[in-house]
């Protein structure tokens, strides 16, 4: 028996209202980047991870997680903040999308530049399965200090099963590489490093240069 040959109309109605999405296996991250308005100057909000964790025990992050099934990236973002340090949702406000991280893991972090009040914050109610703790450092130190940044390549591990003879590539391939930069900050005895210290220098860069950082 023959299989029924593929059509137009068939294929138009397929696509009409899908949606696209990344090709292979990707997860999709929220976090917010917390503006703290204390005294008349504006602080960074950071969290220390809880020990008890079973990925990056101890490290400094924002808040954020994983996309959940019917969410937006705003709502993520919102709701990790709330579910992470107990601040009530109406008091955690977004002032605008930043730029995303696109990672050679196989995730992506959208981040969100928030506002938080200083009265709520001193509300907060503290997730100890999820934060250790929370802490300031404020944001004119982050705009003018220069992190140490230590550039990474990124190279592909190809095995040797793989069939170049069916390429006819007798001498190999020479594969893509790619590139990845992890900013280091220090302030007092916090050290802020990684994904975190990307987005932190970011943006100081936006801080520093507008729109062009």
């Amino acid at each position: 028996m023959s299989k029924k040959k593929l059509n137009l109309p068939e294929i138009k109605e397929l696509f009409k209202n899908r949606k696209p999405h990344a090709i292979g296996y990707y997860k999709y991250f929220s976090v917010l980047v917390p503006l703290v308005e204390k005294d008349g100057e504006v602080y960074l909000l950071y969290e220390i991870r809880a020990k008890s964790l079973k990925t990056q025990p101890g490290e400094i992050c924002f808040p954020g997680g994983g996309l959940e099934p019917g969410e937006t990236r705003r709502q993520c973002a919102i709701r990790e903040t709330y579910e992470e340090l107990g601040i009530k949702k109406k008091d955690i406000r977004i002032i605008s999308e930043m730029d995303s991280l696109y990672t050679y893991s196989n995730f992506t972090m959208y981040c969100f530049l928030g506002e938080i009040p200083y009265s709520a914050l001193m509300e907060a109610k503290i997730n100890t399965d999820e934060v250790q703790e929370f802490f300031l450092v404020p944001l004119d130190y982050i705009k003018n200090q220069q992190p140490f940044i230590y550039k990474v390549d990124i190279v592909p591990e190809i095995g040797e099963d793989f069939p170049y003879n069916l390429l006819k590539l007798d001498n190999g391939y020479n594969w893509r590489k790619g590139k990845s930069e992890v900013p280091v900050y220090v302030y007092e005895d916090k050290v802020i490093w990684g994904l975190t210290a990307r987005i932190t220098h970011n943006l100081a860069n936006i801080l520093k240069h507008g729109s062009r950082g």
